[in-house]
């Protein structure tokens, strides 16, 4: 475990890193929490910080105030605002706003979609602009929903006898 205030870290593979400003490049890490937190090229597995810059980043877990992912992939990224930039997230939670330029998505569930030529399967939001592509919306959710609920159903009912 690294603890400090600021911290440059380059070419290690490390456990824990916590600390006010840390900057990591072509590392791998464990987990990492701090106030500002900028990654490059670096393998993680849980990312928690005021505000995270990630680029050409894989993380599993990235949770902050301010995420901000640049040619980079995330299994969940959570925040009150987050950025992807020619990214894949198949989970993205933001509590205000999610920015999404030239990136996929599986879910992206804010309070604002800003988008520009980006793809996600399911968008949950208020308001939504820009050019996204999505596979499902709220209809056909709903419609996928209950078709799947009556077979469910159904094999249900045939396996008890």
């Amino acid at each position: 475990m690294i603890g400090e205030k600021e911290q440059e870290i380059a070419g290690r593979d490390l456990e824990i890193i916590e600390g006010e400003f840390i900057r990591i490049r072509q590392s791998s890490v464990r987990n990492v929490e701090g106030g500002h937190v900028d990654m490059e090229q670096v393998c993680a597995f849980s990312m928690d910080g005021d505000k995270i810059e990630a680029t050409q980043a894989a993380a599993v877990m990235l949770s902050g105030n301010d995420v901000t992912m640049n040619q980079s992939m995330s299994l969940v990224a959570a925040g009150n605002n987050t950025k992807f930039k020619y990214s894949c997230v198949p989970l993205s939670l933001s509590r205000e706003n999610a920015t999404v330029k030239k990136s996929a998505a599986g879910i992206i569930a804010a309070g604002n979609v800003k988008a520009e030529n980006s793809a996600a399967v399911f968008v949950l939001a208020r308001n939504i602009e820009g050019n996204l592509n999505t596979l499902l919306d709220w209809k056909s959710a709903a419609a996928f929903g209950a078709v799947f609920g009556g077979v469910w159903g159904l094999l249900t009912l045939l396996k008890r006898r």
